[in-house]
């Protein structure tokens, strides 16, 4: 297993933890406006499947159930499987930015996109954020090279101004159009 397949794992590690610890709070609210917590786990399966399947990874079958934490697993289960696959990961292919790999695209792109909404569903079900000061460098200095992109229709919504003294955290969170102290309604 590469690097960039470990950085994935542990990520989507750490999304899994996350998913466990939602209960019965699928319904609730989160930071992405007009999104459930369910909607933003339905979406990173969505998105994970999608670049999957166009590089013959995955098939098109989602996983069939309509239990958001069910579908996490056996989605991730599909996708370790597809990973594990030998040279999967260093597998070349020109992507948005230039050339690239399958794992490089995994960990820097939908694993950065695993913490993001991590934290999403965190906040919207109550549980601690799961972003460190560390993460938080790491995934700036990704999105730095994303650029006018990472403001993109159906990427980040426009940044928030960062207050002075704001924690790195804060900082992630402001620049990806997320205001780091929300609070689903009526917590």
């Amino acid at each position: 297993m590469t690097n960039t397949i470990t950085i994935f794992t542990g990520r989507a590690d750490r999304f899994s933890r996350i998913v466990a610890g939602v209960g019965s709070r699928w319904d609730d609210p989160s930071p992405c406006e007009g999104w459930t917590a369910a909607d933003v786990v339905r979406h990173v399966i969505d998105t994970e499947r999608d670049f999957l399947v166009r590089h013959g990874l995955l098939d098109t079958t989602p996983p069939a159930t309509n239990d958001p934490a069910e579908a996490w697993r056996a989605h991730l289960s599909d996708v370790a499987q597809a990973l594990a696959t030998g040279g999967v990961a260093e597998r070349p292919y020109d992507g948005y930015f230039g050339p690239t790999t399958i794992g490089d695209t995994m960990a820097d792109f939908y694993g950065w996109d695993l913490v993001v909404h991590g934290w999403d569903v965190a906040r919207a079900t109550g549980q601690d954020g799961p972003i460190t000061d560390d993460d938080a460098r790491t995934l700036g200095a990704i999105a730095d090279g994303w650029g006018a992109a990472l403001h993109s229709p159906g990427v980040c919504a426009p940044a928030l101004p960062i207050p002075d003294g704001a924690t790195p955290v804060e900082q992630l969170l402001a620049r990806l159009g997320r205001d780091p102290h929300w609070t689903a309604p009526g917590s």
